[in-house]
């Protein structure tokens, strides 16, 4: 084992539609393309789609590491885009929440990412289930992803208020997606920021950046491509590409207390503050 620590950050969010997957699709694209090694997890266990996103179409996935005895190096998949996905199921009932049993065996199976990963996305599921919880309390970062909507800030609230209360996570990052313009962005940001210092004391929020409305963004989706590669200098590439460099200064800007082992074990010993 070296002494290399990647950095493991959930992109979370109280309320779906926002836009949360492609960001992820599309952050894992640009790290990617500065060389860094990255592993995108399809969090969202029963629900995923993060390779319909890419247009992919994996033959294994995390149902198969549970029901199969498939590793892991089976069930990564390399992308067009220089990072690697671990697919979860779509629309399998028992994936939804996962057994301690099948949390240890994913903290076995993710032991051969570690020497040489810089950065493992997790891409959860939207609002506050079990899964959605285990995932954001055991990542060293999470970025929540909101829209101007006003449901999307309430839900976003929610899911802070949550992981605050029951769970004693009190930082987090925040990206605002499809808005207007910066100026729009920061005013989301306030209300959310107001909400918090309200109402729930010792919160840190830290505004990552803002995506602004791009019809380039839309048409890569319908394209099944990240449109950081379609359209890097469009509106949304920059602004994104602006978001990541701020990621980039996490790693040295956090005190990392642990590797992927150790937010496996985390989130393995969650299930009775969760439950």
């Amino acid at each position: 084992m070296s002494d290399h620590l990647p950095l493991v950050f959930s992109v979370t969010s109280g309320k779906g539609g926002v836009g949360k997957t492609n960001l992820s699709v599309n952050m894992a694209c640009t790290l990617a393309d500065q060389g860094k090694n990255v592993v995108l997890l399809d969090a969202d266990l029963g629900l995923a789609n993060v390779d319909v996103v890419l247009g992919l179409a994996p033959k294994y996935n995390l149902f198969h590491l549970f029901h199969e005895g498939a590793s892991l190096d089976k069930i990564l998949m390399e992308t067009p885009y220089g990072f690697r996905i671990l697919p979860a199921a779509s629309g399998v009932s028992d994936m939804v929440t996962l057994s301690t049993g099948q949390k240890l065996e994913l903290l076995e199976a993710m032991d051969v990412l570690e020497d040489d990963l810089d950065y493992l996305i997790v891409d959860t599921g939207a609002g506050i289930n079990d899964n959605v919880l285990y995932f954001n309390i055991a990542a060293q970062e999470r970025l929540l992803v909101l829209t101007p909507e006003p449901t999307s800030l309430t839900d976003a609230y929610a899911l802070i208020k949550v992981l605050k209360v029951h769970h004693g996570v009190e930082r987090f990052r925040v990206l605002i997606n499809m808005v207007r313009d910066e100026r729009a962005a920061k005013e989301v940001y306030l209300k959310l920021s107001n909400a918090c210092d309200h109402f729930l004391s010792g919160v840190s929020l830290d505004l990552v950046g803002f995506v602004p409305m791009d019809p380039a963004v839309r048409k890569a989706v319908v394209e099944q491509r990240p449109f950081i590669q379609s359209a890097p200098n469009g509106p949304a590439g920059v602004a994104l590409r602006k978001a990541v460099q701020r990621i980039n200064k996490w790693k040295a800007a956090s005190n990392v207390d642990g590797n992927i082992k150790f937010f496996w074990k985390k989130l393995l010993f969650q299930e009775r503050s969760v439950a």
